[in-house]
């Protein structure tokens, strides 16, 4: 179940706007990490703890899932201020800044994983730079997908350099700043993903947009954008314009599915749909999750609904 949102937003003093502000751009630029709390074992998964280095060096802490039989592998990773396991909304201080969207409940993603091993597939999965277990980098601050696309390639150069997984037919399962990740890293690196078969992207979304969207739960006027974004650039140095999700897509050039709630009160469906078409090839699809407003569910919707996902995986991994 989900929690319904608050639909009359405060009416805030200046200084207090300016509080509100501050405390976005804060946690923006460098959130909380979420800690590691679920683990494969829970769904009776073999699994080997596993680190390797981002391109750049940092280091990266994940789980190898083998399916024994397959050549097939996933890489698996998550959203901003999510770890490899998941995000504890349940608990504090999560709960309180996530329950005003209605995103105050926990999204574990250890079924996920599940899912995937028992669909005949190997996964990597593995905490973004800033997040869970992986080291500490660029400041400490999150880049929207900037620097994280390094951790992309890096999750690739992995596998194909790891004894046993070299050969393996690839595909990625991006979430949100690992969707965003993953396009920045088809951008930057284009070549590194020469034999990446298919992508699944859950929620990637444009770091303004999805702010516009906080800062009017909160009850700060839309005109403020500009100053947050000034809070943003003073604290992590990268404005709005670098990091549009919605340009980095044209540069994606393999079979992709899109996932995205629409009526998600956090973003647009406009945004995730100009993504979309400026994907410039034919082998593509969008799935909107409706009947819910928060966030949350178009996480788990995988868990709840595999078989569209399961299919893309199955048709472009065979």
């Amino acid at each position: 179940m989900t929690e319904g949102t608050t639909n009359e937003a405060p009416r805030l003093s200046n200084d207090h706007i300016n509080d509100v502000l501050q405390q976005f751009a804060d946690r923006f630029g460098q959130p909380q990490r979420s800690p590691v709390l679920h683990s494969p074992s829970e769904q009776n998964l073999d699994y080997e703890d596993v680190t390797f280095p981002s391109l750049d060096g940092v280091p990266l802490e994940g789980w190898f899932i083998p399916a024994a039989g397959s050549n097939k592998l996933i890489i698996a990773n998550h959203p901003m201020g999510f770890s490899r396991s998941g995000i504890p909304t349940q608990f504090e201080p999560w709960h309180s800044r996530w329950a005003p969207s209605g995103n105050g409940f926990e999204v574990n993603f250890i079924p996920d994983y599940k899912i995937l091993h028992d669909a005949g597939y190997n996964v990597l999965t593995y905490d973004l730079r800033n997040h869970g277990f992986s080291g500490a980098a660029n400041g400490g601050i999150v880049s929207s997908g900037i620097f994280e696309a390094r951790d992309v390639v890096g999750a690739l150069q992995y596998m194909r350099n790891r004894d046993g997984t070299r050969d393996m037919t690839i595909g990625l399962f991006s979430r949100c700043l690992g969707c965003n990740a993953t396009f920045s890293a088809m951008t930057q690196f284009p070549e590194a993903f020469n034999e990446v078969h298919c992508l699944v992207g859950i929620q990637p979304v444009t770091p303004q947009i999805i702010l516009a969207h906080h800062l009017a739960l909160a009850g700060v006027p839309a005109n403020r954008i500009e100053d947050l974004e000034q809070y943003i650039v003073l604290r992590t140095g990268i404005g709005f314009s670098r990091t549009d999700a919605r340009e980095w897509a044209k540069h994606v050039h393999i079979p992709t599915f899109l996932s995205q709630v629409h009526d998600d009160v956090l973003t647009q469906p406009s945004d995730v749909q100009t993504m979309f078409d400026n994907i410039p090839i034919a082998e593509k699809k969008l799935q909107w999750v409706y009947g819910t407003t928060a966030r949350w569910d178009g996480y788990l919707e995988f868990q709840r609904r595999p078989e569209p996902m399961l299919e893309w995986f199955e048709q472009y991994l065979s």
